[in-house]
């Protein structure tokens, strides 16, 4: 399978990277290894996680409390939004 970052998503990502690197230099980094550990757990197994809205399935980040949400279409994985836990969700439900 291949996975797909949405542009919105990438810039998810960027923004939370920017903030945790503000906090303490090198926990941005971390923070995009969680990232990265998630999509290849995704990759692996993608119908491993729960359907939250539509067909979009929520997996959760560990340590850091964020979530990646995402579609899965064939062979390709969408990742449309890379949330906080307590960001309104209808943020990420737009973009599904």
């Amino acid at each position: 399978m291949q996975i797909l970052v949405r542009s919105a998503a990438a810039a998810d990502i960027d923004e939370a990277f920017e903030w945790y690197e503000r906090q303490r230099t090198g926990l941005g980094e971390e923070f995009l290894d969680a990232v990265s550990a998630r999509m290849n757990d995704i990759v692996t197994h993608p119908t491993a996680y729960q359907v939250v809205h539509r067909d979009a399935r929520r997996a959760l980040l560990h340590r850091f409390p964020y979530a990646i949400f995402y579609r899965v279409s064939g062979e390709t994985i969408i990742v449309v939004a890379c949330m906080h836990g307590r960001r309104n969700p209808t943020r990420w439900k737009s973009r599904t």
